[in-house]
């Protein structure tokens, strides 16, 4: 049965999955700022006559297909928001939108679990249990949509979740997948430097921002290399600093901004600490005054390992063609983890790197793309996780 669904989705749905994702591809909206996008998608549920709930969370759309039968019920997830990024790539699908694009794949997350839908809304007769399709607004921006969809009853009911992420490190064919810590919790934060402006040929009457600036940025790359275990695995990156007017003014405000990821929460902590730490001592010994504004983001993302085992199995045995291969945990963040905190499942990466140099680009580049065949292939493991859990031995 499973081997079927693949080949229909192949046949009668390929070139409509592309379509989609081109589509949506040429008309990206920013986390928090989705109006057409899940417009679009709940028309195309509509259409197929599924249970549709539109603004879940604020802005999620929330699609439940339901079976013949009695069964589990297993969520499947997919985002829709893109990045502020300028789309530099020279092809007939690329952003009409200045300044935003879908740099990361969501459009084609989405694209795929609509295809998804669509095929399996015509075998409900063959389906024991049911589905609930969830496609997620503002991933790319803390505190993202997951936790406000949660809240929102969107995993009511539910017995297992599953997400996939297109990743351009993979060659198409590749699916990877990781038992246990995958992902790292993610945190931010804004340091305010307030000193004061003058004349750049008197500095000592001035209190420059700037070069305070810079020295938290020394200072602030020495937590990972002194005061965090070399056990641990840490990150903190400033990733902006905004500050100046004029080549002969000395500033007198300075904003820096940046990244914090950490897998172990003491350790978590302690960053947050020693951040503060800093910026009270600079502050003291510059004559500054410095403010930090400092967030907590996504959790780590911790992959339930009996779901990844049935993962793996369902794709092993319905994907013959498909390599799996064995990921390490990452840097990377993803508010999937909220999903996994509250019910058991797995997220997976699903290889979209071809041939063509075009998709080689990393994600959040500006003139990032994906090899489309791997829109098919994560429609593929999709069905064959829904396979393994809600239709009958044939």
């Amino acid at each position: 049965m499973i081997g079927q669904w693949h080949r229909e989705i192949e046949d009668r749905l390929g070139s409509r999955i592309v379509s989609w994702r081109r589509y949506l591809h040429q008309r990206p909206e920013l986390s928090f700022e989705e109006k057409h996008t899940p417009a679009f998608i709940a028309a195309e549920l509509e259409k197929l006559g599924l249970e549709v709930r539109t603004g879940v969370g604020g802005g999620g759309v929330v699609g439940v297909l339901r079976g013949a039968g009695p069964g589990p019920t297993i969520a499947l997830r997919a985002d829709f928001d893109a990045l502020p990024i300028q789309d530099e790539k020279d092809v007939e699908y690329a952003s009409t939108v200045p300044g935003v694009m879908h740099a990361c794949g969501h459009d084609g997350h989405t694209s795929s679990l609509l295809g998804v839908a669509t095929l399996l809304s015509e075998q409900r007769e063959k389906l024991r249990g049911s589905i609930v399709f969830l496609f997620q607004h503002a991933e790319e921006k803390p505190p993202g949509g997951a936790q406000a969809m949660i809240a929102d009853g969107c995993l009511d009911g539910v017995d297992a979740v599953f997400g996939i992420h297109l990743a351009t490190e993979l060659p198409v064919g590749q699916i990877g997948l990781c038992d246990g810590t995958f992902m790292a919790n993610v945190d931010a934060f804004t340091i305010h430097v307030e000193g004061k402006g003058g004349h750049a040929a008197r500095p000592h009457e001035s209190v420059d921002s700037i070069v305070i600036a810079c020295e938290l940025v020394g200072q602030l790359q020495q937590i990972v290399s002194r005061r965090v275990g070399p056990m641990h695995p840490a990150v903190v990156s400033v990733g902006k600093i905004q500050g100046g007017t004029a080549f002969n003014v000395i500033a007198g405000r300075t904003m820096l901004e940046g990244t914090v990821r950490t897998f172990d929460p003491q350790v978590r902590a302690l960053i947050e600490q020693e951040v503060r730490i800093i910026a009270e001592g600079v502050a003291r010994s510059s004559h500054a005054s410095i403010r930090v504004d400092y967030m907590n983001g996504y959790p780590s993302l911790v992959n339930h390992s009996k779901e990844t085992a049935i993962v793996r199995e369902a794709v092993a045995g319905t994907l013959p063609d498909a390599a799996i291969v064995d990921l390490e945990k990452r840097m990377g963040a993803e508010d999937f983890a909220y999903y996994l905190q509250h019910k058991p499942g797995s997220f997976l990466y699903v290889g979209a790197r071809g041939e063509d140099e075009r998709t080689h680009y990393p994600h959040h580049h500006p003139r990032f793309d994906i090899d489309e065949r791997a829109l098919l292939q994560s429609a593929k493991v999709f069905l064959s996780i829904v396979g393994r859990y809600l239709t009958e031995p044939s």
